[in-house]
């Protein structure tokens, strides 16, 4: 790269569009919804209801974000440039979902859970900041507090079931 372009190179490569940031998201989304709907009747009856309960609270999310992407009042911001935010990577590797056997062990299903829940908790925090003020902002902030509403309640049913025997 020629000297002196390097900064604006830096600068180009940390914004992305928020129509990518959206397809990202809803992508995010759908794999979890699908995660969690094919888990449930692979794990135990204690956390079968967890497993439901998730798919359908990504399935709420998703169809969010679907429809703030479809609404024709974002056309124009659709094309917007936002921050891109520090985990992006992290958050878009977890589209991809981990194999955990036909008979996933609770322990393990509520370990992923909480560290996928986290990774999306950080990544619409990182969006709620680099994101103007305005409805999109507003979206970004919620999902954001969803998420960690999720983790902490799977935080608290790990708790239950690790250092209490069960649930």
């Amino acid at each position: 790269m020629i000297e002196g372009h390097q900064g604006s190179y830096d600068r180009i490569k940390s914004k992305t569009s928020l129509k990518e940031v959206l397809e990202l998201a809803c992508s995010f989304e759908a794999s979890a919804r699908d995660f969690y709907r094919d888990l449930a009747p692979k794990v135990s009856k204690n956390i079968r209801w967890l497993a439901e309960d998730l798919a359908a609270e990504e399935q709420c999310h998703y169809d969010l974000l679907r429809g703030l992407a479809d609404h024709p009042d974002i056309v124009e911001q659709i094309a917007v440039e936002v921050q891109t935010p520090a985990n992006n990577t992290r958050f878009s590797d977890a589209v991809h979902l981990p194999d955990l056997g036909p008979r996933p062990d609770d322990q393990a299903v509520l370990q992923y859970a909480m560290g996928r829940e986290h990774i999306a908790m950080e990544h619409y925090q990182s969006l709620a900041e680099g994101t103007e003020p305005g409805p999109i902002r507003d979206m970004f902030v919620y999902l954001a507090n969803e998420e960690t509403k999720h983790k902490s309640e799977l935080e608290k049913l790990y708790y239950e079931m690790v250092h209490s025997g069960g649930v």
